[in-house]
C-alpha cells in the first residue's frame, strides 16, 4: 500500500475497512476475489505491521528499477566499473569533486 494511505485514515479505520472488504470478498464467490482474500489473510500480520509503522519497500523497489534501467543503458561497456560509476552518479551515492567547485558540507 502507498505510504500516503495512512495520511487520510487512522490505522484502526483502515483495518476496519480491510475487514469489511475481506468479508465481502469471501462471500462474493468470485474466484479471483476469494483467492486474493486468502492471500491477504495469510499476510495480515505484515499488512498490520506496515500500517502501524508506515514503512514500505517502495524506495528499494524504485532503486532496483533504476539499476535495471542503467544496466540496459550500460550494455556494451567493457567491464563492470563504468556501470558501477554510472549507478553511483545516477543514484546520488557518489558526488565527484568538480574543478573549481567546493564540495557542499553536510
Amino acid at each position: 500500500m502507498h505510504r500516503g494511505w495512512s495520511n487520510w485514515a487512522s490505522s484502526t479505520c483502515t483495518l476496519q475497512a480491510l475487514d469489511r472488504w475481506l468479508s465481502w470478498a469471501q462471500r462474493s464467490r468470485i474466484p479471483v476475489f476469494v483467492e486474493l482474500q486468502r492471500r491477504v489473510v495469510d499476510h495480515r500480520a505484515a499488512i498490520e505491521a506496515m500500517m502501524d509503522s508506515g514503512l514500505s519497500n517502495g524506495l528499494i523497489e524504485s532503486t532496483n528499477t533504476k539499476i535495471r534501467l542503467l544496466t540496459r543503458i550500460a550494455f556494451g561497456f567493457h567491464g563492470p566499473k563504468p556501470l558501477i560509476a554510472l549507478a553511483m552518479l545516477a543514484l546520488r551515492g557518489h558526488c565527484p569533486r568538480l574543478p573549481g567547485r567546493n564540495r557542499p558540507t553536510d
